[in-house]
């Protein structure tokens, strides 16, 4: 199920793109506001077939957004990563009762039994 909406999701975000980048400019934009933009403002042009478009595919993607997350939110676990770290969770610690416990020995290279006064290479006598 997820999969499908998300397919649906990435299809909307791509027609949402595609719609937008073909209708009209007006031309001003953001520079229109600074002034000398003179009623531009203030007047609403009537509502095109790709302007109404885009308000559905608009109104569709956020919808599918909200579906995802509420997906997500049902598969999430329930627990912080870490409360993973403190609490057991593994079969063998529970086991042992050793818990999650970090081994600081076993972090460490074994003993070495080469002598660390030896030469490095042995000599050829």
């Amino acid at each position: 199920m997820e999969n499908v909406v998300l397919i649906i999701h990435l299809l909307l975000a791509l027609a949402l793109i595609g719609v937008v980048l073909l209708q009209r400019s007006d031309g001003g934009g953001l520079g229109a506001m600074g002034g000398g933009g003179g009623g531009a403002i203030s007047t609403r042009s009537a509502a095109t077939g790709l302007g109404k478009l885009t308000w559905i595919l608009a109104i569709a993607f956020i919808c599918t957004s909200i579906t995802l997350t509420v997906i997500a939110a049902q598969n999430a676990s329930g627990s912080s990563i870490m409360d993973r770290l403190t609490t057991g969770g593994d079969a063998a610690t529970e086991e042992t009762g050793t818990g999650n416990t970090l081994d600081a020995d076993g972090l460490l290279p074994p003993p070495s039994s080469v002598d660390p006064n030896a030469p490095l290479l042995p000599r050829a006598d």
